[in-house]
């Protein structure tokens, strides 16, 4: 469900028209509900709860939020407030989760290129766990923590070798995947850890990818993760936490529709049946992807004499580079729809080369130009991967709450871009 709705005929975000966030703002312009965010998350830690999956010390489990999906500090603090922690693969995004009110014991450092600069961040703020990838990095993390004198709190990240995905760009699961280590790997690394005087092991983490729709690949892995849990244990090793990541999908209009939380939830409880762990978990897409769009403007229609037609928006690819770089379907809706038969569009934007194109031969109602168009489930891996290609202004976002809404990220000036540059004085 998501909060995009007309009202009187006109497409709103809550109970504010999207026509009066244009007209304030400008277009392009990301526009966010507050109310889809909460509600995505809570449906989320319900789904969790009523199948008894706990977290540390028998609490709630861990959601920690992507923040790659959008990190905004607007749209971090809504999902704060609710209670979410945070998945961070950075220092900045570190950052930015403690700026929002994320508290550090609710924060997860992942990610396989961490720096001994970042992984020294992590330990000063006190993050919940590092998700180390690789022996180097375990080597790295301990020294590191020695250095301070504290001992790193690890979780190790396991390959489980199963695909899953939906894009090749996005699984992360196989094993000719760049993440996490072998099955193997990890039950003797696990055990170095173990005796390793900056290390603290606390458990084991996956991901196999994102906007996955089938939950059988996500059963196989969590069913070899257990079995890596017992067998670890087996050995006399502690294993407290079990980090499953994210990857469940988003239902994105005329894609497949992804399975449930509620069903998610369950299929979790009934593959790892008693297991004794504190579980953890790392969504996105599915709780911030319905929760946006992107409002763009129709510069003019380009009619050709063979009867192609081009809607050139002020939207272009470095503001949502997902159909460029993943042939991403993102459902389009004109603001006010005119009356008339659908026309059929090759929607595209004004940068300087044909991959600037959003869809081709979309069926839409009719457009011309100064009509607005949005562009649903833009709120997961949009403004976040925006840029300012072909020298164009970064893309502003905005916060809607009820009636209200703020601009939680302003559109820059072109002095403002240009002085982002240094010309040396020996030009």
């Amino acid at each position: 469900m998501n909060h995009f709705e007309p009202i009187d005929g006109e497409l709103a975000c809550e109970g504010v028209l999207l026509s009066d966030i244009a007209q304030a703002v400008g277009t392009p312009v990301y526009v966010y509900s507050s109310a889809t965010l909460e509600r995505h998350y809570n449906v989320l830690r319900q789904a969790l709860a009523a199948e008894g999956l706990k977290g540390e010390n028998g609490g709630e489990a861990l959601i920690a939020f992507a923040v790659k999906a959008n990190s905004n500090l607007a749209v971090l603090k809504v999902l704060a407030q609710q209670g979410a922690g945070a998945d961070t693969v950075s220092e900045g995004e570190i950052r930015r989760a403690l700026a929002a009110g994320i508290p550090a014991h609710k924060i997860v450092f992942s990610g396989v290129g961490k720096t001994a600069s970042e992984l020294a961040f992590a330990l000063k703020a006190g993050v919940s766990e590092i998700n180390v990838e690789s022996e180097p990095e375990i080597h790295l993390a301990s020294q590191v923590a020695q250095s301070l004198g504290t001992r790193a709190v690890i979780a190790i990240r396991v390959n489980p070798d199963v695909s899953a995905g939906g894009h090749a760009k996005i699984a992360t699961g196989k094993a000719d995947n760049k993440f996490g280590v072998s099955f193997s790997e990890a039950e003797r690394l696990y055990a170095q850890a173990s005796n390793n005087a900056g290390l603290r092991p606390v458990g084991i983490t996956c991901h196999i990818g994102s906007q996955i729709t089938d939950l059988a690949p996500m059963a196989t892995a969590f069913s070899k993760m257990k079995g890596l849990v017992q067998r670890l244990r087996g050995e006399g090793l502690a294993v407290e936490r079990l980090d499953l990541g994210g990857g469940l999908g988003a239902p994105y209009f005329n894609q497949p529709t992804p399975p449930s939380p509620a069903d998610y939830a369950q299929m979790i409880a009934q593959t790892m049946g008693d297991l004794d762990v504190a579980y953890s978990f790392e969504p996105g897409r599915m709780i911030a992807a319905n929760a946006g769009i992107l409002l763009s403007q129709v510069l003019h229609i380009h009619r050709r004499p063979e009867g192609r037609q081009f809607a050139v928006l002020d939207a272009a690819m470095n503001d949502l580079i997902r159909p460029a770089m993943y042939d991403a379907y993102h459902d389009i809706k004109p603001v006010l729809v005119r009356q008339g038969p659908m026309e059929t569009y090759d929607v595209v934007g004004p940068i300087c080369e044909t991959g600037d194109t959003f869809t081709r031969e979309r069926d839409l109602p009719p457009l011309e130009a100064g009509d607005l168009v949005a562009f649903l489930s833009a709120g997961a891996y949009g403004a976040v991967m925006s840029s300012q290609y072909n020298s164009r202004l970064l893309v502003p976002e905005v916060l809607v709450r009820g009636d209200q809404f703020a601009v939680v990220r302003p559109r820059p000036t072109y002095e403002a871009m240009l002085d982002q540059d240094v010309v040396p004085d020996w030009l």
